[in-house]
């Protein structure tokens, strides 16, 4: 369809908008799978975003750091970035020398750990708030003596009970 318009030039009219009705969907939308599917299969689905700003090697790593090269490795270093084979490790000044001995050992430890060859070499970043000393272990204390149950029959319950009273107690401040 054609218009003239009043200077001679045609021009093309607008079609009326499509109606909708009610009764039925739009076609944009999908129809909803109703099948049951494995946790398996919608994994990549969710894990594809993050894996995209960090592969699963480098968030293992990150993740377990201390337990890879030891506590007093971990106090002074930290990893930064893991790209293309390159671990990025942010360490206090005088560990760096420490690291380049090491680095060999240390590269087949976090290999191991991985389980691939996911690092082949290191680069060291002189950083000076590497990483704060983790918090210390809370030390085990002995636990509270029992609290005394005459009038119950002897067994497991009893004996979590009387474990349990215990604990209250001690929280009470000393008991009564």
């Amino acid at each position: 369809m054609t218009k003239d318009r009043t200077d001679g030039k045609r021009t093309r009219a607008a079609a009326p908008p499509p109606q909708m009705s009610l009764a039925q969907p739009p076609l944009a939308q999908a129809p909803r799978a109703l099948a049951m599917r494995s946790l398996g299969a919608l994994m990549p689905a969710v894990t594809r975003p993050a894996f995209r700003r960090q592969s699963p090697a480098s968030a293992q790593i990150m993740a377990d750091w201390a337990d890879i090269v030891g506590p007093d490795l971990a106090r002074g270093t930290v990893p930064r970035r893991l790209s293309a084979g390159v671990l990025t490790l942010g360490c206090a000044g005088p560990i760096a020398m420490e690291l380049q001995h090491l680095a060999p050992q240390l590269i087949a430890r976090i290999n191991r750990a991985c389980g691939r060859e996911a690092v082949r070499s290191l680069k060291l970043v002189q950083d000076m708030v590497a990483q704060a000393a983790p918090p210390p272990r809370p030390t085990r204390r002995a636990p509270p003596p029992p609290v005394a149950i005459p009038d119950m029959p002897d067994g497991p319950l009893k004996d979590a009970l009387a474990a349990l009273g215990a604990r209250v107690r001690e929280r009470q401040g000393g008991g009564r």
